[in-house]
């Protein structure tokens, strides 16, 4: 997928080669990760029953959600530094592991403080064990931490791995809870402790074998804000594209009633299948933009950028037919009107490819916030759409309102993109100097031209060194 013959550093192999290698397990263990989350909702669902498996679902994600915001995306930061020009400070691994354990701290109190508010919203979960349940932010947040540290080393296995760990353990944990004779929502959470505690052990113990802390140095104030400034508008963007991605299910709920929302998420879910190629690019490309600096991945990104929307664009023919013959199939007759839904959803999912080498860009270059500005237009387009569309229309309303939002969302990082690529700046040394509103009045042009060699020294960040997924966790069954 890459484009350049250059060599990896450290490695003697040709980058495009071992790219696509990396793509291509890292898509596989996304794979694996979004089947053990559907064998783990399938057991609960049989087990204990809607109830339980809707409370399941929401203890999956909040406290990975209060972990991750309560440390500033501090996961998406990790990646960005390990990958950059600051990879060899000594004092960067001491202030990430301190950032992560203060993260876990503070949000396991804020957890701990909301427990009263949290009580209203678990029906089956007794309040001393939504209390336990702050161990899952941290175990959340220290495994995510460790899967991104690995990811900014350029320990793809050693990610992938992470990326399954997390998923796989619960089932483990949840069958000897059931074993122990616990049920419902007791075995659930019994699950989650136990599996979630061995997913941060297995994140943790592959930093500490591939020698995480071998260069020791202080924490360093200065260099602990950088990382918070970045991952805080880093994280602005992913919170923005989960927005993008579900705002519509609480409008449609709102608007149309239980029925439609559950032939809608069906198309959806379905149709998210076309994110999984996407969500491989970037988690590849966007640390290693960051190893490359600001030329060279602009020449890159110029090379990768057709390739990636063709490969997205090439998938949705297929499963467009397979559509129209396993939703009907897997989930009966009654959700066959979610089918023209889901093929309106992949049309606006079919550039997907561009949208994610775009956001790994932004990212690798140190300009998150610019990505941010890309999803915030999505953002907008999608409620504008949804409430002009949905009550009138429902589920197929709301299919054309998200495909379109994707649609636009693409468009605007595209050209994103290729501004900062035109401009060729230093954000690290020009962090204040230009605005979104400076950036959109250039003609957006790829740089062109020669460039020997991976510029070392052309790496960029918002610090005055120039320094730097999920994602953070990717796709549906971590976010």
């Amino acid at each position: 997928m890459s484009g350049t013959g250059a060599q990896d550093h450290g490695t003697g192999q040709r980058a495009p080669a071992l790219g696509r290698r990396s793509m291509v397990g890292n898509l596989a263990a996304q794979g694996v990760a979004v089947c053990m989350v559907f064998v783990a909702s399938l057991l609960v669902a049989r087990l204990s029953g809607a109830e339980v498996l809707g409370e399941y679902a929401l203890l999956r994600v909040l406290p990975w959600l209060t972990g991750v915001v309560v440390s500033c995306g501090l996961p998406l930061a990790s990646a960005y530094f390990l990958a950059g020009e600051r990879r060899d400070d000594p004092g960067l691994r001491p202030t990430l592991a301190l950032l992560a354990a203060a993260g876990s701290a503070l949000g396991a109190l804020l957890w701990l403080a909301a427990v009263p508010l949290l009580d209203g919203l678990f029906t089956t979960v007794p309040r001393w064990q939504l209390a336990l349940l702050a161990v899952t932010v941290i175990t959340q947040l220290l495994t995510v931490w460790g899967k991104a540290c690995c990811q900014g080393q350029a320990d793809m296995r050693g990610a992938n791995l992470v990326i399954v760990a997390e998923e796989l353990l619960f089932l483990p944990a949840y069958g000897l809870a059931l074993i122990a004779g616990l049920r419902d929502a007791d075995a659930v959470v019994a699950g989650l402790l136990g599996g979630g505690t061995a997913a941060t052990v297995t994140s943790l113990g592959r930093l500490v074998r591939t020698g995480f802390g071998r260069r020791r140095g202080r924490p360093s104030t200065p260099l602990a804000a950088e990382v918070l400034r970045y991952g805080a508008r880093g994280q602005l963007g992913n919170v923005l594209l989960l927005v993008n991605l579900r705002l519509d299910f609480v409008i449609v709920g709102a608007l149309s009633g239980p029925a439609v929302l559950g032939v809608y998420a069906v198309a959806s879910k379905f149709a998210e299948l076309m994110r999984l190629p996407a969500v491989a690019m970037h988690y590849v490309l966007y640390p290693r933009f960051a190893r490359d600096g600001p030329r060279l991945a602009g020449e890159e990104v110029r090379r990768i950028m057709p390739r990636a929307t063709a490969l997205t664009a090439l998938l949705v023919p297929p499963l467009v037919g397979a559509s129209v013959i396993m939703l009907p199939l897997l989930y009966g007759q009654a959700f066959t009107d979610a089918v023209v839904p889901a093929c309106i959803l992949l049309v606006g999912l079919s550039v997907e490819g561009a949208a994610a080498v775009s956001t790994a860009y932004l990212f690798g270059v140190g300009r998150p916030g610019v990505n941010s500005w890309g999803m915030g237009v999505g953002v907008a387009v999608t409620v504008l759409l949804d409430v002009l569309l949905i009550p009138r229309y429902g589920a197929v309303g709301a299919a054309v309102a998200s495909s379109i939002a994707y649609l636009v969302t693409t468009v605007m990082l595209v050209t994103l993109a290729r501004v900062v690529a035109a401009r060729g700046t230093r954000p690290g040394r020009h962090r204040h100097a230009h605005s979104i509103r400076s950036l959109l009045r250039r003609t957006p042009t790829w740089p062109r031209g020669p460039h020997r060699g991976r510029a070392r020294g052309a790496g960029s960040a918002d610090g005055p060194a120039g320094v730097p997924a999920g994602p953070s966790r990717g796709g549906d069954h971590a976010a």
